[in-house]
């Protein structure tokens, strides 16, 4: 009788990998919640803001591109303990930087390395679920989950306290720094293992067909226009739809990404034992009912009950959708991983602005209306989650999963 526990090297891997989700979350999000701060220390205009934080996802794209490219001369796992440190040190340039070309730079840097951050984080996730031999992929993102909530309320500490950004994030980024770099030590690429040591994994693999991925890129575009519409607008539509008081209006993010992240704790359980395109379907309906009743509720408190719903169902898409590119290129996953990971960005820009376009024009609650209808179309595209029959062929198959993402 065979040992299906994962070996104590793959154990090892999990956790320096969720390590460096969590990291990567909590630097994400003190920027992206300072962005007020960083306006008033560069003296930037309202009309000029949006181009900064635009260019920020472009650039991802780019890096995420880049490293698809830059995979198949060196594993993922350097690339990942590599571009790490630099975001974090990107983040602390943004912050003590006296004049606007100085921000520029920094969130070019920035925009660049979160790219080719992003994707080989999943790049490894995906190789690692597929060693497992059950879903892993969610708990990889609840890390990051968990991140995005500590960031948002260290940030919440400086600017309560009036800390300047340098001080702020100093002594984070002197942490954040080595945390990676030591964690990175376990990191396993498995894919490279079985190439050899000598040879860069999956250089000459099989194409990854774009006809075939781009059901999964819509799901994660439309993933994101949900996320992004959360990020951006839950405060707003709160208070100047449901008439909230300022207060209460910043509850509903913390809400979201607190049910996001025991969405993302459980979610693996789930897969196992209903199956990824189960999971998937039931994620996309709840979080169109969530977006459902914030479009149609009466008050401030049904309107977190929807932002709670869209939470819970939001959580598993992305990281699945991960998951099934690895399956659907068993010998180009990374590749494929690149690619999708650029859909990522292009949610997040396209969320925001259609939101906030309709709403000016016609009324926010309407405009909900635009990206429920585009997270129930992934139930469409859910059968592309379905496992592939012939798995991985690496020797860790387990029959009885149900998911062997």
């Amino acid at each position: 009788m065979t040992d299906s526990r994962p070996s104590r090297r793959l154990r090892q891997g999990r956790a320096s990998l969720a390590i460096s989700f969590f990291v990567q979350g909590a630097i994400f999000a003190l920027l992206v919640t300072r962005i007020p701060a960083l306006q008033d220390r560069y003296g930037i205009s309202d009309g000029l803001l949006p181009l900064f934080l635009a260019a920020v996802p472009i650039l991802a794209g780019v890096g995420s591109v880049g490293t698809e490219h830059l995979v198949k001369r060196m594993r993922p796992g350097l690339v990942l303990r590599v571009v790490q440190p630099i975001v974090s040190l990107a983040l602390l340039s943004a912050g003590s930087g006296t004049t606007v070309w100085q921000l520029a730079v920094a969130l070019a840097v920035f925009g660049l390395t979160v790219g080719a951050l992003d994707a080989s984080m999943n790049m490894l996730g995906v190789s690692l679920q597929r060693a497992y031999g059950r879903s892993i992929m969610l708990g990889f993102h609840g890390a990051y989950s968990l991140g995005g909530i500590a960031g948002a309320s260290l940030a919440w500490v400086g600017a309560h306290w009036d800390l300047p950004l340098p001080t702020l994030y100093a002594p984070l980024v002197a942490i954040l720094v080595p945390a990676p770099l030591i964690a990175g030590r376990w990191y396993v690429d498995h894919s490279a293992q079985q190439a050899g040591p000598a040879e860069p994994a999956q250089s000459d693999g099989p194409s990854v067909g774009m006809r075939a991925l781009l059901p999964l890129c819509l799901v994660m575009a439309f993933a994101y226009i949900g996320d992004s519409t959360v990020s951006n607008w839950s405060a707003k539509y709160l208070e100047d739809v449901l008439h909230s008081s300022e207060q209460l209006a910043t509850v509903p993010y913390n809400v979201y990404m607190v049910t996001t992240l025991l969405g993302r704790s459980f979610g693996d359980l789930g897969v196992r034992r209903f199956g990824a395109v189960t999971v998937v379907r039931a994620g996309a309906l709840l979080a169109g009912g969530g977006f459902a009743v914030v479009a149609t509720a009466p008050g401030a408190w049904a309107g977190m009950a929807g932002f709670t719903l869209l939470g819970l169902g939001l959580c598993v898409l992305v990281p699945q959708t991960f998951a099934a590119a690895g399956r659907l290129f068993p010998g180009a996953s990374d590749a494929a991983v690149a690619r999708l990971n650029i859909f990522n960005y292009v949610g997040f820009l396209i969320g925001s602005p259609l939101v906030g376009a309709l709403g000016g024009a016609w009324n926010y609650r309407a405009a909900m209306l635009v990206p429920m209808a585009l997270v129930l179309m992934t139930i469409r595209y859910a059968r592309s989650f379905s496992p592939v029959p012939a798995g991985y062929g690496d020797g860790h198959e387990r029959p009885r999963t149900v998911d062997v993402g």
